[in-house]
């Protein structure tokens, strides 16, 4: 209540009784027992208390001003997120998302309890939603396609040994647990937010209603008239649309399961007698060898081209002065960024094998492989060298392979390079001493993943004298001379320079191996098994990796004269390109008996 003063008329009843109900004080014994008079300016009475009590509910005021509008801008943006890092643009968020229009309207006219239902369901669905659209960018960025939520949780564990690689097991741990706090924030913010939300819709229920009226009524004439922003459609409905991209995609493989095991029924090699297989390359030492992220680009970028093409033509030259010839084409890879055993897999069976699913499913089979052809027949005797297997590989029954050299079986004593375990040098003279160099040995066909040019591409090893490789030890000190991924993967400048490094440094290493070590036997094809990712190619890259076959014998370059594929080891623009799945029947027919008959 206000104190009496003595020169004023003390207060009526009802004047005490409006102060107690606006929160002023009411407390008339501490009045009367100080007696004190206003002008002494110390009263702590009813007139300083709504002092105080009006900045407190102003400030909270605000504050719930400042988290309702936060929660609005959260759930907006997670309705107008795309799933394209391409697509982040200011433009974007300027759009009417149709999903919130019919979220507002249904909770305004659901009672309490299906209300607060609702919104929790809301949250948790646009929460999921949310992080679908996160790893679709990823995937765009680095394997230049969406996620699959069905097959592709398996590359999760190759994220994690990727970030070992390029910022240390310490900041891959770190990046790890950011990510699974993100997943376990996001939808629960997203809910608390859309909670919030609807208690305010109900609070003010006909300015919702009202306003519901008109966003919708704006977002049908938007979406008649085609408005835009800046080329984006203004109507917006992604939220629906991914819910309906994830459906189709889920429906899609398991409908892609049984097409697939209906296209592996169909094999023209499958009854071929093992003594009508292969009859062009008898007593040839045939080595297939795959380099990791040898994409197009490399030889096609500006950026990267002079440096690469160099490296090829100067290959292509000394290979001549060796007696070898070569020929060039290009091939489309199922895949890029990653995956490369799904392009190992597509390259030997003849299956165009784009996921895990259909991965799975092949090597589960008796399926005919480029690799198990060689061994059928009893001529050769059939290897692989893996320098990126660290534990054991079931797989390699299913490719035919007689013996399996991983990293741990190489007797490399070196550092591990990057994600590479061994440096490609090392991988192909474990080979020379290991098969190929051991005298009076059967033919042989060896299958060489070389992994050096996989990302992050630093640090790299360098060029060694062959005779001086030795069990790797020398390669301690050219890791210490090497660049650190952490300071490469700042600048894609960086990036780019030293993945054609890579390149460059993968193909010296195999140019350079024929050239010491092949005979008039060596038959060698070599090719990338995809793209690198979009931080090296930039996007609409596309799939197309380049392949050379190798030989001294011109018998063996006379029978791919059809193939119409261009001299030396660089293809040129307009050379043929075929899907990665066509070559195996190709080879199979270009070297069976039948060959250049009509």
């Amino acid at each position: 209540m206000s104190r009496t003063d003595p020169d004023t008329e003390t207060q009526t009843d009802t004047e005490t009784d409006t102060d107690t109900e606006t929160g002023a004080s009411t407390d008339r014994d501490t009045d009367t027992d100080t007696g004190a008079d206003t002008d002494t300016g110390t009263d702590t009475g009813a007139d300083s208390a709504p002092a105080a009590v009006e900045p407190l509910s102003r400030a909270r005021r605000t504050v719930s001003v400042v988290v309702s509008v936060l929660a609005a801008v959260l759930v907006l943006g997670a309705l107008l997120l795309p799933n394209h890092m391409d697509l982040l643009t200011v433009g974007m968020f300027l759009r009417i998302p149709v999903e919130a229009i019919f979220a507002v309207a249904l909770l305004l006219i659901l009672p309490p309890k299906p209300r607060l239902a609702a919104a929790v369901a809301g949250g948790v669905v646009l929460g999921v939603l949310t992080i679908l659209n996160l790893l679709d960018m990823g995937f765009y960025q680095f394997l230049d396609r969406p996620f699959d939520p069905v097959l592709d949780w398996i590359l999760f564990a190759d994220a994690k040994s990727f970030l070992n690689d390029s910022i240390g097991s310490a900041g891959a741990m770190g990046v790890v647990i950011g990510i699974i706090a993100l997943v376990l924030a996001l939808p629960t913010l997203i809910t608390l937010s859309i909670v919030r939300l609807s208690g305010l819709f109900t609070r003010h229920g006909a300015v919702a209603t009202r306003s519901t009226l008109v966003a919708g009524t704006v977002w049908v004439t938007c979406a008649a008239l085609g408005a835009q922003i800046g080329g984006i459609p203004v109507p917006a409905s992604n939220a629906a649309q991914h819910v309906d991209r994830s459906y189709r995609q889920i429906a899609d493989g398991i409908k892609d399961k049984r097409v697939f095991a209906e296209e592996a029924r169909v094999d023209a090699f499958a009854k071929t007698p093992t003594d009508q297989l292969l009859t062009g390359l008898r007593g040839k030492n045939v080595i297939f060898a795959f380099i990791e992220s040898y994409g197009r680009s490399a030889i096609d970028d500006p950026a990267m081209a002079p440096q690469v093409e160099a490296v090829l033509e100067r290959g292509t030259e000394q290979l001549d002065q060796a007696g070898f010839g070569s020929r060039s084409g290009y091939l489309t890879s199922p895949v890029s960024g990653a995956g490369s055993w799904l392009a190992h897999t597509t390259f030997m069976s003849g299956m165009w094998v784009k996921n895990q699913q259909r991965y799975r499913s092949v090597t589960s089979s008796k399926r005919l492989t480029l690799t198990d052809a060689f061994r059928r027949t009893g001529d050769w005797r059939t290897v692989g060298i893996m320098p990126g297997v660290t534990r054991s590989w079931p797989e390699g029954k299913f490719f035919g392979l007689d013996h399996i050299y991983d990293s741990r079986q190489m007797g490399y004593k070196g550092p591990k390079f990057s994600w590479s375990p061994v440096p490609d040098q090392f991988s192909l003279e474990a080979f020379q001493r290991l098969e190929h160099g051991k005298p009076g040995h059967q033919p042989i066909m060896a299958e060489i993943v070389l992994a050096t040019s996989h990302n992050p591409w630093a640090p790299l090893p360098e060029m060694v004298d062959w005779d001086e490789i030795g069990d790797g030890t020398i390669y301690h000190e050219i890791k210490k001379a090497g660049k650190d991924p952490k300071e490469v993967w700042t600048d894609s400048a960086k990036i780019r320079n030293e993945y054609r490094r890579s390149i460059e440094y993968s193909l010296h290493s195999l140019i350079t191996w024929v050239e010491k070590y092949g005979d008039d036997d060596t038959v060698l094809v070599f090719l990338g098994d995809h793209q690198p990712n979009a931080t090296v190619t930039g996007p609409d890259a596309g799939r197309e990796v380049p392949i050379s076959i190798v030989a001294r014998d011109p018998d063996v370059l006379k029978r791919i004269d059809g193939w119409n594929w261009d001299e030396g080891l660089r293809p040129g623009k307009n050379a043929p390109v075929w899907p990665m799945n066509d070559f195996r029947d190709k080879f199979f027919t270009a070297y069976g008996p039948t060959a250049g008959k009509p």
